[in-house]
């Protein structure tokens, strides 16, 4: 057996770039430092002290909530924003501990050690790393594309009341008030609103003071590092004036020590299986947070960002944090607004955090231990406001509803719901809404606009009693053609003698099979109806798929039209002209404005379609022109009204219009051979019917009509109007 190269080929060809793009998202680091500039330096350096101050005392707060000693906080925030930083493909985006994972870490690997023992150490480094490899393998997988599903109202409501729930939870430490700790919004509020009372003032003037050096610093110029300032200052306070001392709070010791490696039971099988399903959890959940954010964050600075290569570097950093004594790893949403706000430029920004949260725990310790909790709530504040996109808000309520509903209900989950919740049924929410806009796609008839230039939706207006022109205004997928199938049939149903259908699909860029039954089923019920099917603005890969799926062939190519001339070429070939003359009052279309107009009764006499070709006799253009020649040549009948006939006639052929017939007497011989012609032949099967039904036997049709005639480059006759004679 002989084997064709040319597929191995390919295969190697497609097996290469595979790799190659692959080995491109561990090379992400390269393709930072090639094109970095150095005037972004500063900037990015500034940027990363500002978010490690940040992150420095947040770090050991969800090392706590995590159930984790505070070391591991700090791991968590050096590592997760050094290696995050490094592959990661927004500018902006800061990774590390965040509230959210904290609680996730707690809640899934308490389930399998208790809290505080080595073992729960053990199994949240092994949760952590399991979250890592999952993460990884989406990036390398490509399955990023799932971050075009999370809509722009999910990311203003997501964002919104993150930047609410951000202050609220801040409020406690700017007003100095110790209440019991709740991840409940309510609750919260609740509690802020019975202790206010117990506000202590050195601690809110602190605060304060912070934000108004942050407003002030903007005002003074928008590149002033005004978090960073306010925070130094707040620091010098505390030392200078003893505040400490006073009952404000700092952020106290930090623990000493490079990251160490931790102990990971690898070949522990049973401890992997329990913790699956909570690793598999959490995955999703933060794969969802981290598109959330890089896609706000994108949305303010316009920076596409690359979602695999942001899984990728999520599922590194979560794997170089369970190695390294940390905990789960994530974009945090306040970090990353803080690290865009103070004017961050690149992702080493991020780097510089982790490298400058490492140093306050080798150097800096005692000095950033005096930074008051009040200025950092102050800084949280700050960013928290300027999270909340009021003018875009705004946009979403006046526009469609749909947006807003998912914009609001987004909103009010985050404040009321766990935050991992929140987005995912702001998702759910797009995602509903997609797939019900995509099965509901426009279906909408068309009519020429005023100018008869243009097809459009021209609702209360007329429509052609034979011809009915649709738009379908999206795919043609097993979703949608049960509803694009019903709303064709009802317009079907509505205008019974339109038995034609010309079908524009331009908006059409996707067909399934289902698709292609709808309209195999469509057709089938025009021409059952004695009609057909015809199709326009068909795109090309639409057209393939209905080659390849036998469509064209059971439809027939000739009934794919040029977009100028479907009209035309409908109404000269196939629309029955005698309805257009003698019975449409509406004269939809630009061909029709120039139609004789007659008031003949066709009542009891069948239309085209219900004339069946082999009850009438045909001859050829050829024949009849050699019979013509002949010694007994046939009465030549035209059909058509005069002005068609003056235009252009077969030189033998007499004027007799349809209406002369149906209101008689006629004067025609009974016993010679009859051809009846008009311009395709239409016209002519109804004057056989008539004529027919008064007796005459020897009728026979010109078989195509005039067209035929004149594509057989016969001779035509044009009569004068002034003198009546026929030049051939």
């Amino acid at each position: 057996m002989s084997v064709t190269p040319i597929p191995v080929k390919r295969a190697q060809s497609t097996s290469a770039r595979i790799i190659t793009e692959t080995l491109n998202f561990f090379a992400q680091p390269v393709h930072i430092v090639r094109n970095y500039r150095r005037a972004w330096l500063r900037d990015d350096v500034f940027s990363g002290l500002t978010v490690a101050a940040v992150m420095l005392p947040q770090a050991i707060v969800f090392a706590f909530i995590a159930g984790m000693p505070p070391a591991s906080g700090l791991y968590t925030a050096i590592i997760g924003s050094i290696i995050a930083g490094l592959w990661g493909s927004s500018n902006h985006a800061q990774s590390g501990p965040t509230n959210t994972h904290s609680l996730l870490t707690l809640s899934v690997v308490m389930t399998v050690a208790k809290v505080g023992t080595p073992q729960f150490l053990a199994a949240a480094g092994l949760l952590t790393m399991m979250v890592g490899v999952f993460r990884l393998l989406v990036g390398l997988t490509r399955l990023g594309i799932l971050a075009n599903f999370v809509s722009d109202s999910v990311i203003v409501g997501f964002t919104a009341g993150a930047g609410v729930l951000i202050a609220v939870n801040q409020l406690p430490h700017l007003l100095g008030i110790q209440l019991q700790q709740s991840a409940s919004f309510s609750k919260i509020i609740i509690q802020l609103g019975e202790q206010l009372s117990a506000t202590h003032w050195p601690t809110l003037a602190v605060g304060l003071a912070a934000i108004l050096v942050i407003l002030l610093a903007g005002k003074i110029h928008r590149k002033l590092p005004g978090p960073f300032i306010a925070i130094v200052l707040a620091a010098g306070a505390v030392t200078l004036l003893g505040l400490a001392q006073r009952g404000v709070a700092v952020i106290g010791d930090l623990p000493h020590g490079l990251p160490p490696l931790a102990k990971i039971p690898f070949t522990d099988w049973q401890l992997i299986g329990q913790l699956s399903t909570g690793a598999l959890a959490v995955g999703a959940i933060g794969l969802v947070q981290t598109t959330s954010i890089t896609r706000s964050l994108s949305s303010s600075t316009r920076q596409r960002v690359d979602s695999n290569q942001e899984f990728v570097a999520q599922g590194l950093a979560n794997i170089a944090s369970g190695l390294f004594s940390g905990f789960l790893v994530t974009t945090s949403f306040n970090r990353s607004a803080l690290n865009l706000q103070s004017g961050a430029k690149t992702q080493l920004a991020a780097v510089f955090s982790g490298l400058f949260v490492l140093m306050g725990m080798l150097i800096f310790a005692p000095y950033a231990a005096l930074i008051p909790r009040a200025a950092l709530a102050g800084v949280l504040m700050v960013i928290a406001y300027r999270m909340i996109d009021i003018h875009e808000i705004r946009r979403l309520l006046r526009g469609g509803q749909g947006d807003a509903l998912i914009m609001g209900i987004t909103l009010l989950s985050t404040l009321f719901l766990p935050l991992a919740y929140a987005v995912l049924i702001g998702i759910t929410l797009s995602l509903s809404r997609y797939i019900l806009s995509t099965s509901m796609p426009r279906v909408l008839p068309l009519l020429p606009d005023e100018r008869y230039k243009h097809l459009e939706y021209r609702p209360g207006k007329a429509q052609c009693p034979q011809l009915s022109v649709i738009e379908v205004q999206g795919d043609l997928y097993f979703g949608a053609v049960n509803h694009v199938e019903a709303a064709i049939l009802e317009n079907m149903r509505q205008h019974p003698s339109q038995n034609y259908l010309l079908l524009q699909m331009n908006s059409v860029q996707v067909i399934d099979i289902s698709g292609i039954h709808m309209l195999e089923s469509l057709l089938k019920n025009y021409q059952q109806a004695g009609g057909d099917m015809y199709l326009v603005k068909v795109r090309g890969q639409v057209y393939e798929r209905m080659k390849d799926l036998g469509f064209v062939a059971r439809l027939g190519e000739d009934h794919f039209l040029e977009q100028d001339e479907a009209i035309s070429t409908l109404f000269y070939h196939v629309l029955d002209p005698t309805i257009c003359i003698y019975e449409c009052e509406t004269r939809a279309f630009a061909e029709c404005q120039n139609l004789p107009r007659s008031q003949a009764d066709l009542a009891g006499i069948p239309a085209f379609s219900q004339l069946p070709p082999h009850a009438f006799s045909f001859i050829s253009a050829q024949a009849l022109h050699k019979k013509l020649r002949g010694p007994h040549p046939p009465v030549v009948v035209d059909v058509r009204e005069p002005r068609e006939y003056q235009r252009s006639h077969i030189p033998q052929a007499r004027n007799l219009p349809l209406a002369a017939l149906l209101n008689g007497p006629l004067e025609l011989p009974k016993s010679e051979t009859i051809v009846l012609t008009c311009r395709t032949s239409r016209r002519s099967r109804r004057a056989a019917y008539v004529l027919q039904q008064q007796g005459f036997e020897q009728i026979v049709l010109l078989e195509g009509g005039l067209l035929a005639w004149e594509n057989a480059h016969l001779l035509t006759a044009v009569e004068y109007a002034h003198d009546g004679r026929s030049v051939t």
